[in-house]
């Protein structure tokens, strides 16, 4: 939070958004998510245990509030998203 500069009160609800189109379709999201993790990738480069770290985060907040086949969707799409990001970001 510190380092990216985040205001959760303003970044919460585009992470809502974003994760409302991936996985129910909704097209409130329209950023490039790619560009703005380029960005903070130049202030603080992200490592292998910064995309581990929330991908743990990200399953576990699922496992403890959700269940079935949209559920193990949503963690294969994070799982996804975070091999993806770290891979093209390590590129740069």
């Amino acid at each position: 939070v510190d380092i990216a500069g985040v205001d959760l009160d303003v970044h919460l609800p585009h992470i809502k958004d974003y994760w409302c189109k991936l996985l129910l379709g909704e097209q409130g999201y329209q950023r490039h998510t790619m560009n703005i993790h380029r960005a903070l990738h130049t202030r603080r480069p992200l490592q292998t245990e910064d995309f581990e770290r929330w991908l743990a985060f990200f399953t576990a907040t699922v496992d403890e509030d959700y269940a079935g086949e949209r559920s193990e969707r949503a963690k294969r799409v994070a799982a996804s998203i975070a091999a993806n990001m770290e891979k093209a970001l390590s590129a740069a």
